[in-house]
């Protein structure tokens, strides 16, 4: 009986509490995602890039 309450609760507040974001929201949220993704890998590629060209040189000095 309780997991039947469970799913009945579940239920309620997915279809009468949860607010959907409307497809217009959804296709911003997603290309924001996409877009704030795309440039926290560059900032890593750079840092890595960066970081790699120095200790590069730094060792090429010490031989």
């Amino acid at each position: 009986m309780r997991l039947n309450a469970y799913f009945k609760a579940t239920w309620d507040e997915l279809v009468n509490k949860v607010s959907w974001p409307t497809w217009q929201e959804l296709q911003s949220s997603a290309i924001l995602v996409m877009v704030a993704s795309a440039l926290i890998a560059f900032i890593i590629w750079l840092m890595d890039t960066v970081f790699s060209k120095t200790m590069k040189f730094f060792y090429d000095m010490m031989s």
